[in-house]
């Protein structure tokens, strides 16, 4: 739940910021004149190249913040919410049919196991999360029979 949570979180900042420079870029657009009604202002959105070409690298900037929030989201530990550590590579690309290349990231205290497949024939697929039970635990273990 905190896991979900946190992308929530994460989205709410992310969208806020870009409200405010959305915000900032409309309140410094010129406005341009308008030939016959002084009170009409039209959209400088649909009037202006420039103003359109900003609007344009807005968008792309918007949409490259909320890929890295989401990217960032993908690497974190699902019970500590800490980044996952210590990339490992396991499989091989020689031998395919043997075991496909993935990619394996640890969460430092142990909470679990990412597995990201590397190639991907069939189409995509999503990582694999597996969750470890308590490391101490079986640490402990492995000290109780060596006794």
């Amino acid at each position: 739940m905190r896991y979900w949570a946190y992308l929530i979180a994460k989205l709410t900042v992310a969208g806020a910021f870009l409200w405010v420079i959305r915000g900032l870029i409309a309140f410094y657009a010129p406005r341009p004149e308008t030939f016959m009604y002084s009170f009409i202002r039209p959209d400088p959105f649909t009037h202006d190249l420039g103003m359109t070409f900003v609007w344009l690298l807005f968008t792309l900037f918007a949409a490259g913040v909320f890929w890295v929030v989401v990217w960032d989201q993908r690497y974190r530990c699902r019970t500590c919410l800490r980044r996952l550590r210590m990339p490992i590579l396991t499989g091989s690309w020689t031998h395919v049919l043997f075991g496909a290349p993935k990619t394996e990231y640890i969460c430092p205290y142990g909470h679990g196991t990412l597995k990201v497949a590397e190639l991907q024939i069939t189409g995509h697929q999503e990582p694999d999360w597996e969750p470890h039970e308590d490391i101490w635990k079986e640490l402990y273990s492995l000290e109780e029979t060596e006794k």
